[in-house]
């Protein structure tokens, strides 16, 4: 490995084409997947200055506190990037369901044979 980004302790993210890279949200209690999202740069200065998970709303256009409006923050406990860095692990202390339909995970669907069945 010659790549900094794989080798070396310096925080350089790999941002795609429109400024983003994919964050995983996990309980740090349960280690559940609760989300995914996007951050930008500025997102995650935000996260990182603040300790809430700040995202970048690709609907919105804009960044996205998670709980801003429905209190239902996450406050973040740790960070971890992947070894390439185009992807962050955002393990979190959720205040109340993590999805907007009110769910705990946006996971709470598998794929079966013949479509959905909803997961407790």
């Amino acid at each position: 490995m010659t790549d900094p980004r794989e080798s070396g302790l310096v925080l350089d993210p790999r941002y795609d084409a429109a400024g983003l890279v994919t964050a995983v949200v996990t309980d740090g209690g349960s280690g559940e997947v609760l989300m995914v999202a996007h951050m930008n740069a500025e997102a995650l200065a935000a996260t990182r200055a603040t300790g809430k998970a700040t995202f970048w709303s690709r609907s919105r256009g804009a960044l996205w506190v998670k709980g801003e409006t429905s209190g239902n923050v996450l406050h973040v406990r740790e960070l971890r990037i992947d070894c390439d860095q185009d992807a962050v692990w955002v393990i979190a202390t959720p205040d109340g369901p993590a999805c907007h339909t009110g769910a705990r995970s946006c996971f709470y669907r598998r794929i079966v044979a013949d479509g959905l069945e909803a997961v407790d």
